[in-house]
């Protein structure tokens, strides 16, 4: 099976998003690395003073683990799926947290931004081109900007292949099946291994002109399987987005 992209993506988590809140609460570990993800943002004074973009939101737990993270800041949460944006939106939210239905691929030209960080969960396995969404994080970063990118993105040893997919074939497949959403969750299978690993994806970050790109690995059964990956932006001038 080719992994999904673009509508037909955003068509298969609109329809998996009145199940997917229950589904990943079956994940152990699930949000708190989540949370972990985003405390090694490292933004100071609680995110006082500063915009942070959750990029690919899906239903809130990422927005939910940066409010956690850095409470005092300012959230702009988007997400290409009207579906997991209406579940999102659902939930009490303080009045510094915004959401916008944008693919991420749009956010740039959207008037959106600038901002000091990023975090993105779950996301750039699903875009088109990675690459072209790096180039345009860069462009809504201010210069030394902090990316935090929380992803499914293998070690890239065989056992990590192997636990993966067991992991799929005994619980993820058999309870997206059950929910009706079985393609959404074999796109999640096979785009883990079709995705960079995580030392590849580390060296894109770097090609793609971000600076002190390195990798952290998640505890628990996602051990090789998730990792966190840090990066700033190393751009020296800011060029505003495109009104």
């Amino acid at each position: 099976m080719t992994p999904l992209r673009d509508d037909d993506l955003a068509r298969a988590f609109d329809h998996a998003s009145h199940t997917y809140d229950r589904l990943t609460a079956l994940n152990p570990g699930y949000r708190t690395e989540l949370l972990r993800s985003a405390r090694r943002l490292r933004l100071p004074d609680d995110g006082d003073g500063l915009h942070v973009l959750d990029l690919g939101c899906g239903t809130g737990a990422s927005t939910r683990a940066l409010l956690r993270a850095a409470p005092r800041a300012r959230v702009t949460a988007v997400d290409a799926s009207a579906g997991m944006l209406q579940r999102a939106l659902a939930k009490p939210w303080p009045a510094n947290v915004r959401f916008r239905h944008l693919a991420a691929e749009d956010v740039a030209t959207a008037g959106e931004g600038p901002f000091d960080a990023v975090f993105a969960a779950y996301l750039f396995r699903n875009v088109t081109d990675p690459d072209e969404v790096m180039q345009a994080l860069r462009t809504l970063l201010r210069p030394g900007g902090r990316l935090a990118v929380h992803e499914y993105s293998l070690g890239g040893s065989r056992v990590d292949r192997a636990v993966w997919s067991a992991v799929c074939r005994g619980v993820i497949l058999p309870a997206g099946t059950l929910t009706g959403d079985g393609t959404l969750y074999r796109h999640l299978w096979r785009s883990v291994l079709t995705f960079d690993t995580a030392p590849a994806f580390t060296d894109r970050l770097t090609r793609n002109g971000f600076t002190d790109a390195r990798t952290v690995r998640v505890a628990g059964w996602q051990t090789g399987i998730v990792h966190t990956f840090l990066a700033r932006n190393g751009r020296a001038a800011h060029a505003e987005p495109a009104p």
